[in-house]
């Protein structure tokens, strides 16, 4: 009998060290902190200063006006959000393919931001110097379509992230509209196997009906996902190995009668 040196309880083992609990715990502890170090070293990434401007010139003052747009989507009304160049170049290689062009022969540069409100740009302004932002369904739905239009990954993967946390049966479908339109991968997948497991639900569901009328693309890709786990289930891959040899086999056969 050893006793365990974590929890010191008694279990059966030639071997010292850790049991079985202890040690499943272990790894799932070492598991978390390589994501938080992976996520650690992505935001660090995010938050270089990487351009060959001097940034030294600029940190000093706001050299870049953004309007965004008011309600009745244009940007005459807008109250202006300031920021730096540097940052901005930085951060997306959208906004610094405007600014080089806008900047030409100009010291300050105003940005037109016609697919956002003020304050989900001011929002997005703020996480592009700070990597940091509360978020709700709401601000992450307007924050991932305004970082996928101006390829900010960091802030599009987090807002994706946050999305698949707050995954559920009712918001799947919408859900999974949503990340097909503006190509979020892991929320599509996620939406799409939360579907794919209740599909005597889906087909009862009033979106059920949007997507026949709308999207039918979308239908088909729903169903072709459905089979396709469906079959797994009944074939797993050693059965498809299984086949494969049987068939292989069924081919000599025949060569040898000939």
């Amino acid at each position: 009998m050893t006793y365990c040196q974590c929890c010191r309880r008694a279990y059966w083992s030639r071997e010292g060290g850790a049991c079985k609990d202890c040690y499943e715990r272990s790894e799932e502890t070492v598991e978390e902190l390589q994501l938080e170090n992976e996520e650690l070293k992505a935001k660090i990434a995010f938050l270089r200063i990487s351009s060959p401007l001097d940034h030294r010139d600029h940190a000093s003052y706001n050299d870049v006006v953004l309007l965004a747009a008011s309600d009745d989507r244009t940007s005459e009304s807008a109250v202006p959000v300031l920021a730096h160049k540097v940052i901005l170049v930085n951060r997306s290689p959208v906004l610094k393919a405007t600014l080089e062009n806008e900047m030409e022969e100009k010291q300050t540069a105003t940005i037109e931001i016609t697919d956002a409100s003020h304050d989900v740009l001011c929002e997005f302004i703020n996480y592009l110097y700070t990597a940091e932002i509360s978020l709700d369904e709401k601000l992450a739905c307007e924050l991932l379509e305004l970082a996928e239009n101006y390829d900010v990954e960091h802030l599009k993967a987090y807002c994706e992230k946050f999305l698949v946390s707050k995954l559920n049966w009712e918001n799947s479908i919408t859900r999974y509209v949503f990340a097909h339109r503006h190509n979020a991968e892991r929320l599509l997948r996620a939406a799409l196997s939360l579907i794919t497991n209740n599909m005597s639900k889906f087909i009862k569901r009033s979106e059920y009906m949007e997507l026949v009328e709308k999207e039918p693309r979308l239908l088909v890709e729903i169903y072709e996902a459905y089979l396709s786990k469906q079959i797994n289930a009944v074939l797993p891959e050693s059965s498809y190995c299984g086949l494969n040899n049987l068939e292989a086999v069924i081919g000599d056969e025949k060569k040898m009668e000939i």
